[in-house]
């Protein structure tokens, strides 16, 4: 089984597997596009449907995360709290809001009312 989650705001999803690499998959296999409503990351993906291709299922169901919320709640959650536990100190029982680090940019999109982030500030300017 493969999942593919790759999303992109603002443009489309990329395209991670082709007809090749599907081609390539033992039938039988499955595929699930989580980024079927932006695209989808696997060619020949369709929104809500279950489609075969080569003898490989893809599953491209929309909003995958809505459909099971507890558990996408739940990842959230972690996913939150291992974030904020990377840039608490414990010593000082502050969070560091360390702007150099790679994935508080990332992260990070205002900070003293200016848009910090470069990818909203393009969107912001257009």
């Amino acid at each position: 089984m493969v999942i593919t989650t790759a999303q992109l705001f603002g443009r489309p999803a990329p395209r991670l597997i082709d007809q090749k690499m599907l081609a390539g998959m033992r039938p039988g296999s499955v595929v699930i596009d989580m980024a079927v409503e932006g695209g989808g990351n696997v060619k020949g993906s369709e929104l809500d449907k279950v489609t075969e291709i080569n003898g490989v299922r893809v599953l491209g169901f929309g909003n995958l995360p809505g459909r099971f919320a507890e558990t996408a709640s739940q990842m959230y959650s972690s996913n939150l709290g291992n974030f904020v536990e990377h840039f608490w100190d414990k010593k000082t029982k502050v969070f560091n809001l360390n702007r150099n680090d790679e994935i508080m940019k990332g992260a990070l999109i205002t900070h003293d009312g200016e848009i910090v982030s470069e990818m909203y500030k393009s969107i912001a300017n257009k």
